[in-house]
Order: C-alpha cells, then sequence, then structure tokens
C-alpha cells in the first residue's frame, strides 16, 4: 500500500521560523534597562556627591589630598599632557580610515555619532544645566561644577567608537581591553586633583547611558525575540545604582584624608570598569552595520 506524503506548506516554515524568534530573548529589552538604569546612576551620583553637603564634604577633602600629593603622582603625568582636542581629532581620522578600509563607511559614522553625542551632552550638563553648591572651600578646584568629568567621558566614548568601528567578533575583546585604559584616566584624573570620584564614575555612566540609548534604537529595527530576560534585565537596571551607592560608602567610612585619597582613585579605576563590563554585555550582540545585516537577510532566504 502506497503511503502519501504531504509537503509541508511554506506558511508553516514560515511560522516555525517566527516561532523561534519569540522565544529567543529580547536583546533590545536589555538595552532599554541599561539606558535607565545608567541614566538613573547617574542622577543618583550627581545628587549624592554633588547635591549633599556630606557628598561634597567627602570629596574636596580627596581633593585637596590630592593638592598635597604634588609630584608624587608622576603615573598620572601622561594624562597632563595630553592635549584632549588633537587626541580626539586623531581618533575621528583613526574612525575614518577604519570604515574606509574595511568598507564600512555607515558604520564608520555611526561611531562618529556614538563619540561625538556622549561627549557634547556632558558639556551641555556641565556647563548649563548642573551646578555645584558653593562650599566656601578656600581651593578654586573643589568650588566649580567638574561633574561629569570631560576627560573621562572622552576615554569611554572613544572605545565605545572603536568596539563598534571593529569587527565586531572582537567587540567584547576590545571593550574589556579598553576599559583598563579608561580606568588608567579615571585614577589619574583623581590623582592629578582635577576631578572627584563622582566626576569620574558620572562620565562612564553618561556615555554608556547614551550608547545604550543608540544600541536600543538600532537593535529595535530588527527581530531579536520578544521574551523579556528578567536577571539581564534587573542587572541593567540595579547594578550602576549599586555601583554609585558602593562608592559613596567607600568614601564615607575612609578614616582620613590620606585614605579617603587612595580609595578615590581605587574606586575611580574599578567603577570604570564595571562600568565597561556591565555594557560589553548587551552590547555585544547589536548589529550596527547596515551591510552585514542585509547579508545575513539574503543568507536566510
Amino acid at each position: 500500500m502506497a503511503v502519501m506524503y504531504s509537503e509541508a506548506p511554506t506558511s508553516t516554515s514560515g511560522s516555525a521560523r517566527h516561532a523561534l524568534v519569540t522565544r529567543a530573548a529580547s536583546r533590545t529589552a536589555v538595552l532599554v534597562a541599561g539606558t535607565a538604569g545608567f541614566a538613573l546612576a547617574f542622577v543618583a551620583a550627581y545628587l549624592l556627591f554633588v547635591r549633599t553637603e556630606a557628598g561634597r564634604g567627602v570629596e574636596n577633602g580627596v581633593v585637596r589630598s590630592a593638592q598635597s600629593a604634588g609630584s608624587t603622582v608622576a603615573w598620572a603625568a601622561p594624562l597632563r599632557d595630553l592635549d584632549l582636542v588633537v587626541a580626539l581629532g586623531g581618533v575621528a581620522v583613526l574612525l575614518v580610515v577604519l570604515s574606509l578600509v574595511r568598507r564600512r563607511f555607515a558604520l564608520g559614522v555611526t561611531a562618529l555619532l556614538l563619540l561625538a553625542a556622549p561627549l557634547v551632552v556632558a558639556q551641555l550638563l556641565k556647563l548649563y544645566v548642573l551646578d555645584r553648591p558653593l562650599t566656601g572651600d578656600r581651593f578654586g578646584v573643589a568650588s566649580h561644577n567638574s561633574f561629569p568629568s570631560g576627560h573621562v567621558s572622552a576615554a569611554m566614548a572613544v572605545l565605545v567608537a572603536l568596539a563598534i568601528v571593529l569587527p565586531r567578533r572582537f567587540r567584547p575583546q576590545v571593550l574589556v581591553a579598553g576599559g583598563l585604559g579608561v580606568a588608567w584616566v579615571s585614577a589619574a584624573a583623581v590623582a592629578l586633583g582635577w576631578h572627584r570620584l563622582s566626576d569620574t564614575v558620572g562620565g562612564c555612566l553618561l556615555v554608556a547611558a547614551v550608547t545604550c540609548a543608540g544600541a536600543a534604537v538600532v537593535s529595535a529595527r530588527r527581530p531579536d525575540g520578544d521574551r523579556v530576560p528578567l536577571v539581564p534585565v534587573l542587572i541593567a537596571l540595579l547594578a550602576p545604582l549599586a555601583l554609585v551607592l558602593a562608592g559613596y560608602a567607600v568614601l564615607a567610612t575612609a578614616t582620613s584624608g590620606a585614605a579617603q585619597f587612595v580609595a578615590a582613585m581605587v574606586m575611580a579605576a574599578l567603577s570604570a570598569m564595571v562600568v565597561v563590563l556591565l555594557l560589553t554585555g548587551p552590547l555585544r550582540r547589536v548589529n550596527f552595520d547596515p551591510a552585514e545585516g542585509r547579508v545575513r537577510r539574503l543568507l536566510r532566504r
């Protein structure tokens, strides 16, 4: 007896693919949560360290210690000698060259946007939106607003831009390795007396928030599943705030000015590295390259 086999219709195959997509965890949900989490932590750092008398008092002590240290922080001297404008111009040229070599001009434009956007936002916030209440401190550095740090924001933005313009398979390695550089810039800015711990943390958080927002827009334009992963979303929302609270607790419990100075440098470096690691997870799967997306769609047909 002949056995009849019927071929499954095309619509069934399409439904199967759709079912597989919907079971996938949504990277867009994590990116949106990351945007909110980094932004919330940024606001918390400003309110806790800058707008409270206790926060200002602790950090002004760190600035005084940094000014007293003088030349004993020779390891931070390269940052003092760096021309930030020239460095950023060189990075912008490098991004264009890399995008042209890879024949990914649109990717280079995206990287340039994510380099410039957080730096513009940081300067607008620092100069026109946020302020630091006067404390009567006789040190001029301790009286003007320096939140968020422009140098740390620039270092973080450069790292993100390079991670985007380079091949996506290297993105986690680039971010983790470059995070060490951002950590050094953060610690050096504190050591030189240019910035407080909150300034460096605020710079990292601001760039991370802007990056996550841009990545969420890119991710939302491509199917990535509709299941919201609870644990990654909670981590993205709460971990940045926990980092800010931990930094405040460490400084507040330091027993002397010297201890506060060392704690601020260590926490600046650790906080920068933690922010980079928190950003690496949701960012590693985002496809910023339109050409790569078109190739993948053609291969699926």
